[in-house]
């Protein structure tokens, strides 16, 4: 509760940041004749302003008391207090709203001017001679357009349907208080027009105005209060008029989501198929969890990242949010199903509300590739065979060089004890640090000390060791070194790190027997920021690339009791697919550019081609026999296609086989196969073509680039 108190404090406090703003900009927008409005407006304004932010004060230190009491607690019952401060912090939020909506108000007609009177019914004139579009330069579209230009025009800035809405809406509750008020009210007003409504408040009496202000800054309350009829009323009209709208809207894509096309669908799911089979050859099962899960399921598992996290809407039941990854559902999985041994991949996609950065893979909807050993086993048994795939999907999938950056959660927590960190502080320091693949050491420590408040000589000291980094074994054995038969650094002296440390040995003994520890790289400025790590923690980066991170895991031993008060000991890496697919997209565009070519958005085999008229029922029927078959084939929709389309189709989609017929050839009984890479072709009985067909694709293989997009008449080929 104190937690949500404060997040409406700090909404509250941006509302009146906002209010302040329009307050201050009123002399640069209202019209030269308003001038000497404008400080009854600041003064009346700035009055509900005030009053705002008195109670949000008062609040804030309502929310810092009740902070103390939970952290220390003398009240006997804080999580009351504090639901009572959650409570007051929301009416300071609906005031502070309130306050901005009428400078809101204010500000926007200003800006928008006085509504534009109907344009009185023209008188009829008579009719001019036709124009000369050629002699005067003046044609009907020009006319046309100065007539349109002339009529009715507003003056000022023009306002969409749902804006002047709300507009309308909220200036028609102040106005209409105001009137109430009947404070210095002129008799003779009218209120059809805004203009008349602002002719109703006492500008050149600050006083007066300010009152009146009051009044209108009430009604607006009433009217924006969620628990009120007249919100819902209004929240009705504007999704009437914002549907009504929808079809003239261009559309456009959510912000951090992207449509793929069909060759970049066919990129994907060769990166699919290749790291699927990895988690196969290891005898790993599929499994699926819903894309959603229960908020209390993800909360207090992902560190300082739990606020990228995408909450849904209460539908009247269960408070849920969108899976922030598959780690986490997982484990819920096997605690509840009670599985003690599984050894699963997962491919399914994501969710977090970061800031996209598309050109870097970074999106708020991806997919994950999951591989996760979960259940009792020898030390370092599983971690090695985690590791072992990733390295073999890396391999597979051809990206380029990378590194395994290698580390122990323990060693993390080790170094900062012997620094001098408190433990409270372990992982907001764990955070920073996980910053210097991105920073330089001098701006994460400038975190570490200003931001979360370490001392100057701790810092230096966690960069003593964080800068230690080099091939596994020559590393681990300049760190366990001993001296007369004493370990002399401190991280093979203190417990902790001294277990990781054997823990390591182990594993890279095993990793080098799998011929698998060759990539790998062992980095003490490694700190993955998920606060569920408890051992081994890995991360992929390509080399030379600015992608980021294109894999990532470690143990994590706790996880699944949290959800059980069983411990199931898990390891697992997930794959960062949508990095992996934009190095693969670049590498296999360049591929195509250089041999002039495109990438395929079919696997068809067989294009069934015919010459001459009529011949469509015998094309789907020649398809047929090729699908029952299991041969690729596609016939081509139009009733009477050219040969020279049929060919460039074929062509242009790498398609490496034509099935060709005509009159002459139905009456034998045969058909040509033709074989577009070698340019030759064989006549095939019919009965025989499904045979011969699925035996000459199967010697052409993958082919995923057109490689020669030949010209008509030419041949062209695929790979």
């Amino acid at each position: 509760m104190v937690a949500v108190a404060t997040s409406l404090l700090r909404c509250a406090a941006l509302s009146l940041k906002r209010t302040a703003a329009l307050i201050e900009r009123l002399p640069s927008i209202i019209p030269e004749d308003g001038a000497a409005s404008v400080g009854a407006l600041q003064t009346g304004l700035g009055g509900v302003a005030n009053a705002s932010m008195l109670s949000f004060e008062a609040v804030q230190e309502q929310v810092a008391r009740v902070t103390v009491a939970v952290v220390v607690p003398d009240d006997p019952a804080p999580s009351l207090a504090a639901a009572d401060a959650a409570y007051c912090a929301l009416r300071v939020l609906q005031q502070a709203i309130q306050s901005e909506t009428l400078a809101a108000v204010v500000s926007l007609r200003i800006q928008e001017g006085v509504p534009a009177a109907e344009p009185p019914a023209a008188e009829p004139v008579a009719e001019a001679p036709a124009a000369e579009p050629a002699a005067n330069g003046v044609g009907k579209a020009a006319k046309k357009k100065k007539e349109k230009k002339g009529k009715g025009e507003a003056t000022g800035m023009a306002l969409g349907l749902g804006t002047s809405l709300l507009r309308k809406t909220l200036e028609g509750t102040a106005a209409a208080a105001v009137v109430a008020s009947a404070v210095s009210t002129p008799a003779s007003a009218s209120f059809d027009s805004l203009a008349a409504q602002l002719l109703s408040l006492s500008l050149e009496d600050p006083e007066t105005a300010a009152q009146q202000l009051r009044f209108a800054s009430v009604a607006i309350n009433s009217q924006l209060d969620p628990a009120g009829p007249a919100l819902v009323q209004l929240m009705a009209a504007l999704t009437s008029v914002l549907e009504s709208n929808a079809v003239q809207r261009k559309p456009k894509i959510a912000k951090g989501a992207r449509d793929f096309y069909p060759d970049q669908m066919a990129i994907r799911e060769v990166a699919f198929n290749k790291i699927t089979s990895v988690f196969k050859r290891h005898g790993a099962v599929s499994i699926d969890t819903p894309v959603f899960e229960l908020r209390e399921t993800l909360t207090g598992k992902y560190g300082e990242d739990s606020k990228l996290i995408y909450d849904l809407a209460d539908q009247g039941g269960e408070l849920l949010s969108l899976r922030y990854d598959l780690t986490v559902p997982f484990a819920r999985y096997v605690a509840l199903n009670s599985i003690a041994t599984i050894k699963r991949y997962h491919i399914a996609k994501v969710y977090r509300r970061d800031q996209p950065q598309m050109n870097r893979g970074r999106f708020r909807e991806f997919f994950q590739c999951d591989f996760d050993i979960a259940g009792a086993y020898s030390t370092m048994v599983p971690d090695a065979e985690v590791l072992k795939v990733l390295v073999e999907i890396l391999d597979d999938l051809d990206l380029g060089e990378y590194e395994v950056k290698l580390n122990h959660r323990k060693l993390l927590d080790a170094m900062l004890d012997i620094a001098g960190v408190p433990p409270q502080k372990f992982r907001p320091i764990c955070s920073a640090i996980d910053k210097l693949d991105k920073e330089p050491w001098e701006v994460v420590r400038a975190e570490m000390t200003e931001e979360k408040g370490l001392p100057g000589d701790v810092a230096d000291r966690i960069g003593e060791f964080v800068i230690l980094r080099g091939k596994p074994m020559e590393l681990l054995n300049k760190l366990t070194a001993e001296a007369e038969g004493q370990a002399t650094h401190p991280l093979a002296i203190h417990p902790e790190s001294a277990a990781a440390l054997a823990e390591l040995k182990i594993l890279f003994e095993f990793l080098e027997g799998m011929d698998a520890l060759g990539p790998i790289v062992f980095d003490l400025s490694l700190a993955r920021g998920l606060d569920y790590y408890t051992g081994v923690i890995y991360e992929a980066v390509l080399l030379g690339g600015n992608v980021g991170s294109i894999a990532a895991g470690g143990r994590y031993d706790k996880l699944v009791g949290m959800f059980s008060g069983k411990e199931v000991p898990a390891v697992g890496v997930s794959i960062g697919i949508e990095r992996v697919f934009a190095i693969m997209e670049s590498q296999m565009r360049a591929e195509a550019a250089a041999a002039n070519g495109t990438i395929r958005e079919t696997e068809t085999q067989v294009l069934v081609a015919s010459i001459g008229n009529g011949l469509q029922k015998k094309r789907m029927q020649l398809a047929s026999k090729l699908w029952a078959a299991g041969v690729k084939a596609e016939f081509g929709f139009k009733p009477n296609p050219k040969m020279a389309d049929q060919l460039g189709y074929a062509l242009k989609a790498g398609i490496p086989y034509m099935v060709l017929f005509g009159e002459d050839e139905i009456s034998k009984g045969v058909v040509k196969l033709k074989d577009l890479d070698a340019g030759t072709e064989e006549v095939v009985a019919e009965s025989e073509l499904a045979v011969v067909a699925l035996a000459r694709v199967a010697t052409k293989g993958e082919r995923r680039v057109v490689f020669a997009t030949a010209k008509e008449g030419e041949d062209g080929g695929a790979k």
